[in-house]
């Protein structure tokens, strides 16, 4: 009995020890951005260009995108040239229904909020991007627009920045 629980012990070392140094390193936040080489971002505005308008989206969103370059990246924001600029535009403000109930009336409503975004790489071209993101999130539709726009507007552009971040800083 105590040679075979040696063996296991022997063999589960052994494993582990070999399997030590295939384990894969990577940070969840961090961008794969050479200091050397960038050393400067700037972010242009976001003019909202779509149909229906929530004036205040343009600065939570900016605002949103501007920290999270600042908390997660090393560059210095610039209003001049730069080695690397995202510039877009707000380009989908709408309302969806959703769940719709027996008496043909809607029990929840989408907001979605969409982004067009144009990614320069001024040191290496190969790695432009020009895309749109979009996101949403869905509320009561006994809730009135005017309550919960400005905290769906703000989660929103929460994940609209980290899907613009991965895709561009983050290179995923």
């Amino acid at each position: 009995m105590k040679s075979v629980r040696y063996i296991l012990l022997t063999l589960t070392t052994a494993i582990m020890l070999s399997l030590g140094g295939c384990i894969p390193s990577f940070t969840l936040n961090g961008a794969p951005i050479d200091y050397n080489v960038y050393k400067t971002i700037h972010v242009s505005n976001f003019p909202i260009r779509a149909a229906l308008v929530y004036p205040p989206l343009q600065q939570t969103f900016e605002n949103e995108l501007l920290n999270y370059i600042t908390r997660n990246t090393r560059l210095q924001t610039t209003d001049g040239p730069s080695d690397l600029s995202l510039e877009g535009e707000i380009t989908q403000y709408y309302l969806t229904p959703q769940a719709v109930t027996e008496d043909a009336y809607a029990s929840r409503t989408r907001l979605t909020i969409g982004v067009r975004v144009k990614y320069s790489d001024n040191k290496n071209e190969g790695k432009d991007v020009d895309q749109t993101f979009s996101a949403y999130r869905d509320f009561d539709s006994s809730q009135m627009l005017n309550d919960v726009q400005d905290q769906l507007c703000q989660e929103i552009s929460e994940e609209l920045v980290q899907l613009i971040y991965n895709s561009t800083l983050g290179n995923w």
